[in-house]
């Protein structure tokens, strides 16, 4: 009997949204709710079974913990990219790696509700009615403000159409991005320093890469207005965590909304906890109702596609 696990089932969930009375083979399943971070303990989780199903960049799979789970056979990853499985390794061993399909405008949808949120300060408002108070802050404006998106692929460009649609000047940047590209989404392609200084909302939609590993640096977010708010529903590391953080505490911008952290889950005591100036969500940019029904879905099509000895959605 195959045993598969399910990992990082933070909700409870996995159950209501897989089917795994329809693989070939008889399968034990096992959800898991909780995430192991220590390499020596997950691999003392893991060594019994032969599949595991992770959940996003959750759970990393670096060579050294691959290389001790000898009866690790298939790794499904939701989504057809996962940062934290070291694939290269994974084949050399004989795991196949396979991903799912995704929704593909939820963490869109989840940009601009940390934008609203953080620019008209629902959270706080939000607290202060709950204690019987009323009105004490003043949000901004979308309509004729300047919208800056860093990064204009699949993600941005629905940002940047949406802002559009709020009425807002739409300027954007990325390392290759041409006017062309950019025009073509209704934005205008700039500088970054141009983009910083200007905009009034500043959201990141960059691949987590080598590259774009702290690409937003100190310099970049001193030159935000004292009006302006960030969003990243994109990857913690790309930004300089400590430098917005700095930026934060000191009142030097107006506000950010963070739905992503240079270490996930994010600890107890972490500073930003502690700042009222950010809206901060538990990476949830992906987790709806729609996206989970496509991930596990696929994910026992994976499983189901593997026992039959032709897997499909097999990343290379």
């Amino acid at each position: 009997m195959h045993r598969i696990a399910v990992l990082d089932d933070y909700q409870s969930v996995a159950a209501d949204f897989s089917d795994w009375s329809r693989l070939p083979e008889p399968a034990e399943v096992v959800e898991f709710h909780d995430w192991v971070g220590d390499p020596d303990a997950l691999v003392a989780r893991l060594q019994p079974f032969d599949v595991v199903v992770a959940m996003r960049e959750r759970t990393r799979f670096p060579r050294e913990v691959l290389e001790r789970l000898p009866n690790l056979k298939l790794l499904v990853t939701t989504g057809m990219r996962n940062k934290a499985i070291d694939v290269a390794a994974a084949q050399e061993r004989g795991i196949t790696v396979c991903g799912t399909g995704s929704k593909e405008t939820s963490t869109a949808e989840m940009t601009w509700a940390l934008i609203l949120a953080t620019l008209r300060n629902i959270p706080r408002e939000d607290a202060v009615m709950r204690a019987g108070g009323w009105q004490q802050t003043i949000g901004g404006d979308l309509a004729d403000g300047t919208l800056g998106v860093v990064g204009l692929g699949r993600m941005g460009s629905q940002v940047a159409r949406i802002g559009a649609a709020f009425g807002m000047d739409v300027v954007a940047w990325s390392q290759n991005l041409t006017d062309e590209r950019a025009a073509e989404v209704g934005a205008r392609r700039v500088e970054k320093d141009e983009l910083f200084a200007t905009a009034d909302v500043v959201t990141i939609h960059l691949l987590w890469s080598k590259r774009t590993r702290g690409i937003i640096t100190a310099d970049d977010l001193g030159l935000m207005k004292h009006t302006a708010v960030f969003v990243n529903t994109s990857r913690g590391p790309i930004v300089d965590e400590a430098a917005l953080i700095d930026v934060l505490r000191d009142g030097r911008i107006a506000g950010a909304g963070i739905d992503v952290y240079d270490q996930e889950p994010l600890p107890r005591d972490h500073p930003l906890r502690e700042l009222r100036r950010a809206v901060l969500t538990p990476h949830l940019g992906y987790v709806t109702r729609g996206g989970y029904e496509i991930y596990y879905r696929d994910a026992v099509e994976d499983v189901a596609a593997w026992m039959t000895g032709d897997p499909i959605r097999v990343l290379e």
